[in-house]
């Protein structure tokens, strides 16, 4: 079975945003469109989906869209739906469109538990295509991705990297490092939260990271950000100005099951761009 670009939808704003952002997706990487609703409760007729897929065939009727209503527990239903797609494309419920996610949504659960990436779109998004400026020209703005430098993986960096190429686009990698020291001799006194650097402290270890995958898709441009402390905030910050903010997630465990961290967790609360969370481990 071919892959796709499989997108959750419901009554929302959201989840037309999320599903305009998906077909957009679907264009670029040229892999058909699947809408699933998902509900356990009895429906005679799925206004919601028929509405979506009116949509999406109207602004793109080149594209191959699939849609089908399951009558299942919705977070489930997603994650089989995910086994056969490149990514799953979510509209996260509740004001502010990213910001409002609640801890039991299907959103962050379908997150925490997905073995693909997922891609939450804010409600009222529009995706760069949709954006023209006075001219009538498009402009893409930059793909920024969260990078631990102490436990980095290739999952994200390719996803982001991959993001940026196909967006004709550069990209900003932003990662933490610890708070100066003033009893340190060693420390960098001077720098202050946010702020870029052209060297990380300690050696190359950032440049070394970054070669292959600057080898691998050399027409994508990339800036480097080093911020004080946890990326969180930060990214947040910088998803102000980016089309789509790339972070990793190791589905950690917690006692009360699987979890997203606190720069993710920062991130959907608090982002104002797409999210894309890539699994990895």
């Amino acid at each position: 079975m071919p892959r796709t670009i499989t997108v959750g939808v419901g009554g929302s704003p959201g989840s037309l945003a999320a599903a305009d952002w998906a077909a957009h997706e679907a264009h670029r990487r040229d892999v058909p469109l699947r809408l699933v609703h998902a509900t356990q409760r009895a429906a005679a007729e799925d206004g919601a989906l028929t509405e979506a897929v009116a949509r999406i065939t109207r602004r793109h009727p080149d594209l191959s869209v699939d849609a089908g209503r399951v009558a299942a527990e919705p977070v489930s239903a997603l994650l089989r739906a995910a086994e056969d797609a490149e990514l799953v494309v979510l509209g996260p419920p509740g004001a502010g469109g990213i910001g409002g996610l609640p801890g039991g949504s299907v959103a962050l659960a379908v997150v925490t538990r997905s073995r693909r990436p997922v891609v939450l779109v804010p409600g009222g998004h529009r995706p760069d295509e949709d954006r023209a400026g006075a001219r009538g020209a498009t402009t893409t703005a930059e793909v920024v991705v969260g990078l631990e430098l102490t436990d980095p993986h290739d999952a994200v960096l390719e996803f982001a990297f991959d993001a940026a190429d196909r967006r004709a686009t550069g990209l900003r990698v932003v990662h933490g490092r610890r708070e100066p020291d003033a009893h340190d001799p060693g420390a960098d006194a001077g720098a202050v939260p946010g702020a870029e650097m052209t060297a990380v402290p300690g050696g190359h270890v950032l440049p070394d990271v970054l070669r292959t995958w600057q080898e691998k898709f050399p027409g994508v441009e990339v800036a480097e950000q080093a911020v004080i402390g946890t990326a969180g905030t930060h990214l947040a910050e910088a998803s102000g100005d980016a089309s789509l903010v790339v972070v990793g997630h190791a589905g950690r465990r917690t006692p009360l099951g699987r979890a997203v961290g606190p720069v993710t967790r920062a991130l959907l609360h608090h982002g104002s761009a797409p999210v894309g969370v890539v699994p990895h481990g």
